[in-house]
């Protein structure tokens, strides 16, 4: 492979890549920098949609089907509402849950130097790769087929290796048993990589052993509070409800201390109003009832806005994550969260609508990372995600981990002075001159951000090359990542034995309990 990519750079097809020559990554951090002055919905109507929000949770309410939660929620201040499993939130339970929760958060990694403190120093962002795809682009072939726990292992291993990408996500894997998909998953993630792993829970009774799963890649559960490696996505049941398997994973967020992403997922003309203000409200809303659940069910957890945006095609009743209403949203959410709750935010800041890795997803996913890095995203989810979050390509991965290194120069604004105009010498420049040979370009020529993938090349190097595109160079360092060693710091033969011995144990007692509830059914 090493001698592929030689190759490659002998004729032109992409230059070495100095050391330094990227824009931070997930991991340091750079001196704090302006931002840009950017605004889609303006302060006036982010109050608007905070006092809406509120007014929709203490005047409507919502649907809680766990009954341990209501009783909880009763007991501090919850009231009944109009219809069966419903309750309102008073505004003053709301606020002093807004109040009481972190405003900062540590997403852990196996070791320190994979620590990632959010919101950052340098008001930049973290990236993850996306979550839930049950199909796998692979990287050598460019054919599609269903996930396998192989697949998973390739992308947290490549992952692993992208700078951009702080944290981890496991997707849907086929040839284990679906209902513990998700267990089989999670444990292959967090014993391949060295940084901060993501849980998504796939039913209540899974809950309980990917904690344990989490717990053992720790070295324990008092290891896994004092520095959580893994944090959990608990999402509504959009519009305005709850179900029991994410209440149960935000209560055990809060006895294991993991972090928790509270997730709206809705769809704007389908679980949401269809027009984009309405689909913001909507998420908002379901946030910041998660904010007031987590207050009272799991005090003190950190909690993390994640409004996951999406439209209906109207034509084809197809979900849509990056037409341009969803960019929209996405943006618009954000700084609702951000601006006017004061929450950790995180949101796709990759993704595409498309099948397959092309001018489309390019397109659409700089258009989404462009639009919520500017409205103040701390986490960018989505890395590597095709067809509306539904398949993972490695390569695109790659690419994504380009444009993220991009997007975190772009938000860095400099400070414009007579050290950045270059005055003296451009008060002084002589006629037919030129800034070569100037001290100032000598001083900042190494501050240029230089691409691994994308390429500046002329003609003549291009057809020299055989036409290569940024897109064979992203897979040559996609394979060239594959071929490395594993990264250290990942759990040791103890720790796997210990976590292969939890799933085989998910395995026997929730195949066993689906067992033993169809039995019930087919009596009835």
């Amino acid at each position: 492979m090493t001698a592929v990519l030689e190759r490659s750079v002998r004729r032109g097809g992409r230059s070495r890549v100095p050391e330094g020559a990227i824009e931070g990554n997930a991991f340091t951090q750079m001196a704090p920098a302006r931002r840009p002055d950017f605004s889609l919905l303006g302060a006036s109507a982010v109050a608007s949609c905070v006092e809406r929000a509120k007014r929709l949770l203490s005047d409507y309410g919502v649907v809680i089907v766990h009954q341990g939660a209501a009783d909880a929620m009763l007991t501090a201040g919850a009231r009944a509402g109009r219809d069966a499993n419903r309750y309102t939130f008073p505004v003053e339970l709301i606020e002093e849950a807004l109040k009481a929760t972190p405003k900062s958060v540590t997403l852990c990694g196996k070791t320190p130097a994979r620590d990632m403190p959010l919101p950052r120093g340098d008001r930049g962002f973290v990236m993850r790769t996306g979550t839930g795809a049950h199909g796998f682009i692979d990287p050598a072939t460019s054919t599609y087929r269903n996930m396998t726990l192989d697949d998973v292992g390739t992308i947290a291993h490549v992952a692993s290796q992208l700078d951009q990408v702080g944290f981890i996500a496991h997707p849907f894997v086929h040839g284990v048993p679906e209902i513990t998909a998700d267990i089989h998953s999670f444990a292959k993630v967090v014993t391949s990589t060295d940084k901060h792993c993501w849980i998504q829970p796939y039913s209540k009774e899974n809950v309980a052993f990917l904690m344990q799963i989490a717990a053992a890649a720790a070295g324990g559960e008092a290891a896994l509070k004092a520095r959580p490696i893994a944090s959990c996505i608990v999402c509504s049941f959009t519009p305005l409800e709850f179900k029991v398997m994410d209440l149960e994973a935000m209560i055990n967020c809060g006895r294991y201390g993991v972090p928790i992403h509270a997730c709206s997922l809705p769809s704007a003309g389908g679980t949401a109003p269809l027009t984009v203000p309405g689909l913001v409200l909507m998420a908002v809303t379901e946030i910041l009832a998660m904010v007031t659940l987590a207050h009272v069910l799991a005090p003190g957890t950190p909690v993390i806005a994640t409004p996951l945006m999406f439209t209906l095609d109207m034509r084809t009743g197809r979900s849509l994550l990056a037409c341009v209403e969803s960019l929209q949203a996405a943006g618009m959410a954000i700084e609702v969260v951000k601006r006017g709750l004061g929450l950790v935010a995180h949101t796709y800041g990759a993704g595409s609508d498309t099948p397959d890795l092309d001018v489309q997803s390019m397109t659409e996913r700089a258009l989404l990372g462009q639009t919520v890095a500017l409205a103040g995203a701390d986490i960018l989810g989505g890395v590597g995600q095709l067809e509306c979050a539904t398949v993972f390509s490695p390569v695109q991965a790659v690419l994504d981990n380009e444009v993220g290194s991009m997007l975190r120069r772009y938000i860095r604004m400099p400070e414009a002075n007579d050290e950045t105009f270059d005055w003296p010498e451009l008060s002084t420049i002589r006629a037919g001159g030129h800034f070569l040979d100037s001290r100032h370009t000598l001083r900042y020529c190494r501050d240029q951000l230089v691409p691994q993938a994308f390429m500046r090349q002329g003609r003549d190097d291009y057809e020299k090359s055989g036409r290569r595109t940024a897109a064979d160079n992203a897979r040559d360092l996609c394979l060239a990542h594959m071929a490395k060693a594993p990264p250290e710091g990942i759990p040791g033969e103890t720790q796997r034995r210990d976590i292969a011995q939890i799933v085989a144990d998910a395995d026997r007692y929730i195949l066993d309990l689906a067992a033993q509830n169809a039995g019930k059914r087919a009596e009835i």
